[in-house]
């Protein structure tokens, strides 16, 4: 099951990178900025409530897709990319087995505990 959900997060990915390369954005911005979503794990400095929280924020594809059809729709090129952004960030971490985090740990996601041996 596990390798099936990482086909189709990979193809959820390259969706999100076809989209991206629909819009006039420039890809050395989309590049540069591909891991700040992960800047939302400094919340785990709080306490592990906090940082699942802050976490899941912004690994959040429901909360991408509002975004992105919200730029879309009001033609604000910035909205747009972010939820572009956001979600091709999400999809390539889920492929890589980095879910949606419990509030026990950092290593508790909704695909599994990371770093656990099948």
């Amino acid at each position: 099951m596990k390798n099936l959900i990482k086909i189709e997060e990979a193809g959820l990915f390259l969706l999100s990178l076809w989209i991206f390369s629909q819009t006039n954005e420039n890809w050395w911005r989309f590049v540069g900025l591909f891991l700040a979503p992960d800047f939302s794990m400094l919340g785990y400095l709080f306490g592990n409530k906090v940082g699942a929280w802050s976490y899941n924020i912004f690994h959040h594809r429901g909360l991408a897709v509002i975004l992105g059809i919200l730029g879309w729709y009001f033609h604000n090129s910035e909205l747009t990319f972010i939820g572009i952004l956001l979600f091709s960030h999400s999809s390539f971490d889920r492929m890589l087995g980095y879910g949606l985090k419990y509030e026990q740990g950092f290593k508790f996601t909704h695909l599994g505990e990371i770093g656990k041996k099948e």
